[in-house]
């Protein structure tokens, strides 16, 4: 069996709900805050397995986009 993590409310009123990713997952993938994870589900035997995968942008980091320079001129 796998590691078990809790849900709980994202947002107050909202119907979203959010749950921790194990450092054993942060570790292998190399993941840190701010980074994307693309989550999809699947029925198997009965079952729905729900297969999460980290986005790889093009400079090859998971899920961390290029720095944009938000300021006006």
């Amino acid at each position: 069996m796998g590691e078990i993590t809790k849900l709980g409310l994202a947002t107050t009123g909202k119907e979203s709900l959010r749950t921790v990713v194990p450092m054993s997952i942060l570790k292998h993938f190399k993941l840190e805050a701010g980074d994307q994870l693309e989550w999809d589900f699947e029925a198997r035997n009965n079952e729905m397995v729900i297969v999460v995968k980290p986005i790889k942008n093009s400079n090859g980091k998971t899920g961390v986009s290029e720095p944009q320079n938000l300021s006006k001129p």
